[in-house]
């Protein structure tokens, strides 16, 4: 019998058919585990295990970014892909997530891993502020045959036509969604649709129930844009909630009192009013004493007035240490006012400039339009022939419209070649940029930290207030004497 040496193709062959199904297998098993931990971060959320299904979702998004860069070109890649940017869209890593999502546009995988996918890029797309591509993502998924996906699916594009303003579509969206969470989605929409008598029954039957799960602070806040006084009302119901700390209570009408004070001062100063009542010395207490002060502030004439404004916010400073900050600012430009309004008399050099300052600075910082309206007018009245008089007129008439017509005559007839005006009537020129120069370096030097004492020299003791001696010092001298002359 004759042996025959093997050949080189036959040597080779069954070791590239080897590798190749090793190969093969290895990027099988990395896809295999991937998807059995996407399973197992799954299971971890509906159990509400989020730290560990975060990071199951870490290791997902490792295992399928190790398939996609090894194995290009496999079967396994574009699932892979997909799989990837719904970990990282789980992770909340939403900007580097929608591009493998978007794959699943044209990718042939399995019909999950496609619903799950334009559910995850439809809740990144609404996070990022793209709601339009949202809504469209979860239209793919409103007619799944998974009874869970397909809520979701209505329940996300409910939240997409409430962002858009089509309330009644999303009111119809949320109809037999029953989880807890669309109760506040719905009170929202209902409420966007001008129901709002339904949208306060809602909220009454989950306050009834003594619901404290609902997000009742974010649901606050957003009724609160939809329309103020919406919010108003629901906070009337929550304080009817039990065992809700008293912190929290005075905090809501704070908050609620800020967004009223433009529309409904008097609503707003009373819900302020309870905050204090209710908060003791807590934070919402303190900070619903600082927006009374400025509600007195707003009516306010006269800088004799601000006295006891200044001992009323050094009180308060002391009791609410949280808001003390605010409150020693208040009563330290309260101050600054009212000294440069009494030590100011007509003609006092510079003195045009510091009651310019004195009255932006009740307008923009104290928001006292009337005692700012005041100060402008006493700069038109003493220093008639400042450059910063028609500024004041126009300060003062942007303060007081009912003022409007004898600003403009006063202006025309007397500052009418002010640069001021020469701006408002688009002439170029450099007076203007002067004066307001001018005007910023008074008010930088003014505000400008006294300078420091300089250090005495190494071992050489600092002078004292009694060393008349010392080097460089100067003896006090004794003051002329005047003679007065009666007249």
């Amino acid at each position: 019998m004759r042996w025959q040496l093997p050949t080189l193709t036959s040597v080779r062959l069954p070791a590239i058919l080897g590798f190749g199904l090793l190969a093969g297998c290895v990027y099988y098993n990395g896809m295999y585990n991937a998807n059995r931990l996407a399973n197992s971060a799954r299971k971890a959320e509906r159990e509400g295990r989020t730290f560990e299904a975060n990071n199951l979702w870490g290791q997902v998004a490792t295992k399928a970014e190790s398939v996609v860069v090894r194995h290009p070109r496999s079967k396994y890649a574009e699932e892979a892909a997909i799989l990837r940017g719904l970990a990282l869209a789980r992770l909340g890593q939403c900007e580097e997530a929608l591009a493998p999502l978007s794959r699943v546009a044209v990718a042939q995988v399995r019909l999950d891993l496609t619903e799950d996918a334009w559910l995850a890029a439809g809740r990144c797309h609404v996070t990022l502020g793209n709601v339009p591509a949202g809504d469209a993502a979860f239209a793919q998924v409103l007619d799944s045959k998974n009874a869970g996906r397909r809520r979701e699916a209505r329940f996300q594009r409910a939240r997409t036509l409430r962002y858009v303003g089509r309330y009644d579509e999303a009111v119809s969206a949320l109809k037999g969604i029953e989880e807890p969470r669309a109760q506040p989605e719905l009170l929202l929409s209902l409420a966007g649709a001008g129901r709002v008598p339904e949208a306060m029954a809602l909220a009454d039957s989950l306050v009834a129930r003594g619901d404290t799960t609902q997000p009742w602070d974010s649901l606050i806040v957003t009724l609160g844009e939809q329309e103020p006084a919406n919010a108003s009302s629901l906070v009337d119901r929550l304080r009817r909630l039990p065992g809700r700390p008293a912190e929290t209570e005075a905090r809501w009408l704070l908050e609620d009192g800020l967004r009223l004070v433009h529309s409904d001062t008097t609503r707003a100063k009373a819900r302020f009013r309870e905050a204090v009542r209710i908060g003791g010395s807590g934070a919402a207490a303190g900070g619903a004493s600082v927006q009374l002060v400025r509600l007195d502030l707003r009516g306010v004439t006269g800088p004799q007035n601000l006295s006891p404004f200044i001992r009323m916010v050094r009180g308060l400073a002391q009791k609410y240490r949280v808001s003390a900050a605010d409150l020693t600012q208040l009563g330290i430009t309260a101050g600054g006012i009212l000294a440069a309004s009494d030590s100011m008399t007509p003609g006092s050099p510079q003195g045009d400039l510091r009651l310019f300052l004195a009255a932006e600075a009740a307008r923009d910082s104290l928001m006292a339009p009337r005692l700012a309206e005041g100060i402008f007018l006493r700069i038109l009245n003493e220093w008639p022939d400042s450059p910063y008089a028609p500024k004041a007129v126009l300060a003062a008439q942007q303060l007081n419209p009912g003022w409007a017509d004898s600003a403009r005559v006063l202006l025309e007839t007397r500052y009418l070649d002010s640069p001021y005006l020469a701006l408002i009537r688009g002439e170029a020129g450099g007076a203007y940029q002067q004066l307001e120069d001018s005007l910023g370096a008074f008010a930088a030097a003014r505000s400008a930290p006294p300078p420091r004492a300089r250090a005495p020299a190494p071992g050489r003791p600092a002078p004292t207030g009694d060393d008349d001696e010392a080097p460089g010092r100067r003896r006090p001298q004794p003051a002329p004497s005047v003679r007065v002359v009666e007249p």
